[in-house]
């Protein structure tokens, strides 16, 4: 498992509140919720290979991406 650094977020009241409405539909904590975010966010701009994501996890998006011809 990789080491995790922890960092400050200063984050709008109102985002903060959609965050923790969003984490708490899926079950995660606001931490959990946007490093999920941020993960996805990686895969799908190409910045983060999907082998290296946790747990072997792949985005719907992604795959779907990868999938669809070429227009």
């Amino acid at each position: 498992m990789m080491a995790k650094k922890a960092f400050a977020l200063r984050i709008d009241e109102q985002v903060l509140a959609q965050l923790q409405s969003w984490a708490d539909a899926e079950f995660r904590s606001v931490n959990g919720q946007i490093e999920y975010l941020l993960h996805q966010a990686l895969l799908q701009s190409g910045r983060l290979k999907a082998a290296a994501s946790p747990q072997g996890e792949q985005s719907a998006v992604s795959g779907a991406a990868e999938s669809a011809p070429d227009a």
